[in-house]
């Protein structure tokens, strides 16, 4: 399982249960990697999206606890039954999309985590922790930085070099 997601530079992660920004070559690259493949968000996410409905092409598998169960994706309300799910597709094309808890308590079982790094401050009120000061990622790509739609953005890989079994 994979993390995706983009941040500033202070590792902010979203403002008002948004994005905080909407760069192309960022939007391009995320659904690239996440079209034909499986994405794992909270509820709020999926609040967030364009009339509240799941990403197209893409299996979306919503941690919802006490949520309502939707024909248009798979509601699951425990980690046990999250993972039971995930476990039914190749984990290397499992993506986690957010929001901020859902990474929180899935990160420990990423093995690697995409970010996009926008060279901005975005105002953020709800952030991502900083992989470069965790002990258990390490730093295994890095493009040079791009222009793009007025702002300076990387991609960089992480390595989770400690992830948790589920």
């Amino acid at each position: 399982m994979k993390a995706i997601l983009h941040v500033d530079k202070e590792w902010g992660i979203g403002k008002s249960n948004a994005l905080m920004f909407r760069i192309p070559e960022d939007m391009k690259f995320f659904k690239q990697t996440t079209v034909g493949n499986v994405v794992v968000l909270g509820a709020n996410t999926l609040k967030s999206f364009p009339n509240g409905k799941p990403l197209k092409d893409r299996v979306n598998i919503v941690f919802y606890p006490q949520g309502e169960k939707r024909d248009d994706c798979t509601v699951v309300g425990s980690l046990e039954e999250l993972f039971c799910e995930i476990k039914k597709y190749d984990t290397d094309n499992v993506f986690v999309i957010g929001g901020a808890m859902t990474y929180k308590t899935l990160l420990p079982y990423c093995d690697e985590v995409l970010v996009t790094k926008v060279d901005a401050v975005g105002g953020a009120d709800t952030f991502f922790e900083n992989l470069d000061i965790n002990s258990d990622f390490k730093l295994i790509y890095e493009s040079p930085y791009i222009e793009t739609n007025g702002y300076k953005i990387k991609f960089t890989t992480y390595k989770n070099t400690a992830v948790k079994a589920y």
